[in-house]
């Protein structure tokens, strides 16, 4: 099977960019099963494993999908679908719904990201852990960590900060914020207890993370998935956050502890030790990796393929309206 994967970001990732990462560890897990990989991305991107066509922006994009293409994986919903005569699917990776409704073929990242488009159609996100250092679990951990755009107030970089604060003495290091920042309303934040590393990747990141206890993850919104989440089991890091979106069908009570409540989320980070660093390793190894994730998305294009829908009515909204920030009690 030829398939195209289309994104509007670059390839490959170097810093941060959860859409492209996934994407990029999609096609090469497809390519490894078998199938022909092109991508449709931004000016810039290249792979060693599949064909690459640079998006012209002035042009519409259905017109650039090459003729020999089986099957068309949107990671965005463009223009005029229901003019592609090809087999298509749009997975959805966010929140934001600027229509009504959303077409028929859309893919959801998490059981509850679905359920809220009032859809039963999902794929969990996976990741090529080839791509990653090896953890080292036995190895003495010294703080906790926050990974996510910290500039984005319902991911609660203040909250983690805060829960961290109830705790005796454990300390926090930020992945993706920096302590002064205008775009948060000129947000200073001072505690020796944290530590900020901006936006990181590579090798720095894998460092950091694989030195930690665990993920502070006091998100304020419904998480549609969270590659947070997974990426930091992977490093044996129990999960501590709040009960919202994909957290409660990711994050179970194996590999971390949700509530709403920042201390009582501080009394569990204190008793860190009770959640095993393997099976928090083995949990995202074994269920979020690249090939759980391809086999899961041919099975979509095949019903496509077949002129079959993903859903029998378009996704929607449900008509319960979701607060903006969803309940965070200091």
């Amino acid at each position: 099977m030829h398939i195209l994967i289309v994104s509007k970001g670059s390839i490959p990732v170097t810093l941060y960019g959860g859409t492209e990462r996934v994407i990029w560890s999609l096609g090469k897990e497809l390519n490894n099963l078998g199938h022909k990989i092109t991508f449709l991305v931004k000016k810039g991107s290249h792979c060693n494993f599949g064909n690459v066509i640079h998006i012209n922006d002035e042009v519409d994009i259905l017109s650039q999908i090459p003729n020999n293409i089986d099957v068309v994986h949107f990671n965005f919903p463009p223009k005029n679908i229901e003019t592609l005569k090809k087999p298509y699917v749009i997975t959805k990776h966010g929140n934001a719904n600027d229509t009504p409704e959303l077409d028929a073929n859309t893919i959801f990242v998490s059981q509850n990201h679905a359920k809220r488009f009032n859809s039963t159609s999902f794929v969990y996100n996976g990741l090529d852990w080839s791509e990653y250092s090896k953890p080292t679990l036995k190895a003495p951990k010294d703080y906790f960590h926050f990974l996510g755009k910290a500039a984005w107030r319902v991911k609660n970089v203040t909250g983690a900060i805060n829960t961290i604060k109830k705790t005796k003495k454990e300390k926090i290091k930020i992945l993706g914020g920096v302590r002064f920042n205008v775009n948060m309303g000129i947000r200073f934040t001072f505690s020796t207890r944290a530590s900020f590393y901006g936006m990181i990747g590579g090798q720095q990141k894998f460092d950091i993370l694989n030195e930690s206890k665990g993920l502070v993850f006091p998100v304020k919104w419904h998480e549609p998935f969270g590659l947070a989440i997974t990426e930091s089991l992977y490093y044996g890091c129990p999960v501590f956050g709040t009960p919202y979106g994909s957290l409660p069908e990711i994050v179970t009570k194996e590999v971390g502890f949700l509530s709403n409540n920042a201390s009582d989320l501080a009394s569990s980070i204190e008793n860190y030790s009770n959640f095993s660093r393997k099976k928090c390793h083995e949990y995202a190894q074994d269920v979020f990796n690249a090939k759980v994730m391809a086999l899961a998305y041919l099975e979509k294009y095949e019903l496509v393929l077949n002129n079959k829908k993903l859903n029998l009515t378009p996704p929607h909204k449900n008509a319960v309206i979701e607060p903006k920030f969803l309940d965070w009690q200091e």
